[in-house]
């Protein structure tokens, strides 16, 4: 099993609009070949900020697959082309951690 923690921050108060774009892409990525897990989250309310605080333009997608080439083939699919196209101009940053089990 591959896991994915990508981190996304989007330029400055436009979150709400990247993650428009994500759940409208998520449906087709959760019926791709392997996708085990797809799921955006953000900083917990209530939590005091901290070092590990990622902040009010920044949400974090975490991914599950069950092979390193179906995420290979998650990154080229067309609805990922087309999202990355959509969502570009409003994203200051994109930090992709791809890891296994140890």
């Amino acid at each position: 099993m591959i896991h994915v923690v990508a981190v996304i921050t989007a330029k400055p108060g436009l979150r709400a609009q990247v993650l428009e774009a994500y759940r409208a892409n998520r449906p087709a990525v959760l019926a791709e070949k392997g996708c085990i897990e797809y799921t955006a989250t953000i900083d917990a309310q209530g939590m005091p900020p901290s070092k590990g605080t990622f902040g009010d333009d920044t949400f974090v997608v975490v991914e599950k697959w069950e092979t390193l080439a179906d995420l290979q083939a998650h990154a080229v699919a067309p609805h990922m082309v087309a999202y990355g196209t959509k969502t570009r101009d409003l994203t200051a940053s994109r930090v992709i951690h791809v890891l296994e089990p140890a």
